[in-house]
């Protein structure tokens, strides 16, 4: 996981599982003179060296030693900026640590030629003797990130630690991760690979854009990756365009993988062992159909590890939200839950037959990143293959685009039966709360909800407006439990026939026994 120095504790347990599988091996040498470099160069370097071995990048064993504290201690001297001039901001460099062993490459490219960026001890500044040696003894840097323009603080976009990047988003708050592939990640039985950007080159793109092309590297595949980087005002846009060639048959490609936490919210209160009421960087998937279905999947903390699947024929957009913009509902006044960015996948061109795949892993703590969805498509990869994809990644606080029809806001979970009665033994209640869209012009009997469950059976069901809410329907059902460990439920409200709100996809999980 990346971040802006100095990390958080939540940075700091997640960036190792981004390092496993760097084994130490042989070293790099530098390039030493400028190149000629383009797209299509790029692309031809992949390809090339996806026939050849897979030779990982060295570890630097003295990275061990620069821990937490030593790395917020370590700052990158800001009359070294590159491009402190820009209008979306300079960019500035990782240190190596603990956290990120090994060396990227960079370049600097300006009219076709590619200038390396070499490493300097004197691009940091120490506050100490013995941080001072451990810098000096280094020979790479870690990553890189584009700081916010003149007058304001910080950074909003960063790129570290295998295929990882991220930014702050419109509400300047990091969250959610984004990484340039994912392989084998919710395969039975297999490890999960994680590919590495080795080769960065940095180039100043047009309307104050920051252009980021990317060597990915892997035992099963190797990749040309652009970025066009774009923040203003509105919104924060990544155009990627990707180019893969494969080293072996590959189990399982995940494009555009997104990486986030979900410990509890409003719908796992037991888990909520802290005093804080929720805690999570998402509380959602969303998927946007080829038939231009909008449908809505609550994230859960699973007790055991659950992968779901959503098939579709060329996606319109998939993506990993965080609706819930209430302070109130999280009470975290240090690293604000509330303003956790949302980000969303617009494919470009028809990306064909596959799904969005969501993984779900148990966690008891808010330093484990949980959750991975990314695309997964029907005809995996076979050795000497070469695929192409291109999307846009759109960071934001708000939906990803107008929603004609209701959006559900807040669901619960709790004991099924009628209120001051004896619970229904061996059923749950699911209560999913629809706002927006038309739903203030109706009054109570003139929607009703369409309900089916898949492994379980459905007790009861209705749907009403809350009184006084300002247009707020409330969908009440109860389900019994079936055979399975799971029931999945598949829920809309509608009028006369037409779906007046998205579909919400709720996986209800049973205890074991």
């Amino acid at each position: 996981m990346i971040v802006p120095t100095p990390m958080t504790r939540r940075e700091h347990f997640a960036s190792l599982a981004a390092l496993a599988f760097l084994i130490p091996a042989v070293t790099r040498a530098a390039p030493t003179r400028d190149e000629a470099f383009s797209w299509p160069i790029l692309v031809a370097r992949a390809k090339t060296l996806a026939g050849k071995a897979w030779k990982p990048v060295e570890a630097r064993a003295h990275a061990h030693a620069i821990d937490y504290d030593a790395v917020g201690a370590i700052g990158y001297r800001e009359d070294k900026t590159l491009w402190a001039d820009h209008g979306s901001g300079g960019v500035r460099f990782f240190p190596l640590s603990r956290y990120a062993q090994t060396p990227i490459e960079v370049a600097v490219v300006d009219k076709g030629k590619a200038t390396p960026f070499r490493y300097s001890a004197s691009l940091f500044d120490t506050k100490s003797p013995e941080l001072t040696a451990l810098v000096a003894e280094s020979d790479g840097f870690a990553g890189f990130r584009v700081m916010n323009p003149a007058g304001q603080l910080g950074d909003w976009l960063a790129f570290q630690g295998a295929s990882y990047f991220r930014t702050a988003g419109m509400l300047n708050q990091y969250g959610l991760s984004a990484r340039g592939l994912a392989i084998n990640t919710s395969v039975p039985g297999m490890s999960e690979e994680f590919p590495a950007f080795t080769h960065f080159w940095l180039e100043r793109g047009a309307n104050d854009s920051i252009i980021v092309y990317a060597l990915l590297d892997s035992p099963s595949v190797t990749g040309a990756y652009r970025f066009v980087n774009h923040k203003d005002s509105k919104a924060i846009t990544q155009d990627v365009t990707l180019t893969l060639f494969a080293r072996k048959d590959i189990a399982q490609l995940g494009i555009a993988p997104l990486t986030s936490m979900f410990w509890y919210g409003e719908g796992n209160r037991a888990a909520g062992i802290d005093w804080r009421p929720e805690i999570h960087d998402t509380d959602g998937l969303a998927l946007l159909t080829h038939t231009g279905e909008r449908l809505w999947r609550p994230l859960i903390n699973p007790p055991r590890i659950t992968t779901s699947s959503f098939l579709d024929d060329g996606p319109k957009g998939f993506g990993l939200l965080q609706r819930d913009r209430n302070f109130d509902h999280y009470q975290d006044d240090g690293v604000f839950y509330e303003k956790r960015p949302s980000l969303w996948i617009e494919p470009q061109g028809n990306w064909g037959k596959g799904a969005v795949t969501l993984f779900e892993i148990p966690t008891t703590r808010e330093t484990d990143d949980n959750v991975v969805a990314f695309w997964t498509p029907a005809k995996q990869p076979k050795r000497g293959q070469r695929l192409d994809y291109a999307y846009r990644m759109n960071w934001m606080a708000t939906e990803p685009q107008p929603i004609s029809v209701a959006r559900a806001t807040d669901s619960w979970t709790g004991t099924a039966g009628r209120p001051g009665h004896e619970p229904t033994t061996g059923a749950r209640k699911i209560v999913i709360d629809f706002a927006g869209g038309d739903l203030a012009r109706f009054t109570r009997n003139q929607l009703e909800p369409s309900v089916t469950v898949q492994d379980g059976k459905l007790l009861m069901s209705v749907a009403y407006p809350v009184e006084g809410s300002g247009g707020h329907w409330r969908f009440v059902a109860d389900v019994a439990r079936h055979s399975g460990e799971t029931s999945d439920l598949r829920v809309f409200l509608k009028a006369n026939g037409t779906a007046l709100t998205e579909t919400v996809l709720y996986q209800l999980h049973w205890p074991d026994g």
